[in-house]
Order: C-alpha cells, then structure tokens, then sequence
C-alpha cells in the first residue's frame, strides 16, 4: 500500500501562484509514476501533468503547460505540483496519484491522496 496526503489548496486570485505538496509513504517502491489530476464540479477527473520518480522526467498536459511545473524532492518524499498564473479555469479539486507507471487515465492509478481545494478568484 502506498499512502498520499496532499496539501497547499487555498484561494487565490488569477494571475497569483500556490505550489501544492503530496507526502508519499508506505510501499513506495512498488510506485515509480506519480501523477498530478483535478476535478472540477460535474466534470471528470483530468490529468495535470506526471513525473516518473526515478528518473525526473515530466509530462504536462496542454493547459498547464508552461505554467505548472512538477517536482519531487526524494529525501522528503514528497511531490510537488508549482502553479502560476493562475487562471478561474483552473480552480478544482486537486489529487495526487501514484502507480507503478505513467497514465493519463485516473482509473488506472491505484493510489490517491484525499485532495486538496484549489479556487481561482477572477
């Protein structure tokens, strides 16, 4: 088993930053991929963007490219989700995911942290 607990959330206004945190622990050996995903109100669960723990590399889905960047800082297991520019679009429920490899698809992660809140004020 592998545990994830997010936090950072909070209200912004557009144009402003906040940079989320995902705690990582228990099996987490087993969890190479760790992924970013939001969900909006009655929408689905959408990626972000995804880091492959070994070995740093990213992926960002197109509308955070350029503004989001993910991280992971490995003595602190834990991962991180920098947000700037922050536009209303954006505002969401924000998930950490973890999984033995990389997905765009939610359903196929089988780890996730409790979610924070993100609100973009315009």
């Amino acid at each position: 088993q592998v545990q994830l607990v997010e936090s950072g959330g909070g209200l912004v206004q557009a144009g402003g930053s906040l940079r989320l945190s995902c705690v990582v622990s228990g099996r987490t050996f087993s969890s190479d991929a760790m992924g970013w995903f939001r969900q909006a109100p009655g929408k689905e669960r959408d990626i972000v963007g995804r880091i492959r723990w070994s070995s740093g590399a990213t992926w960002y889905a197109d509308s955070v490219k350029g503004r989001f960047t993910i991280s992971r800082d490995n003595t602190k297991k834990t991962l991180y989700l920098q947000m700037n520019s922050l536009e209303p679009e954006d505002s969401a429920v924000y998930y950490c995911a973890a999984g033995p490899s990389p997905s765009d698809y939610a359903g196929r992660w089988p780890y996730w942290g409790q979610g924070t809140q993100v609100t973009v004020s315009s």
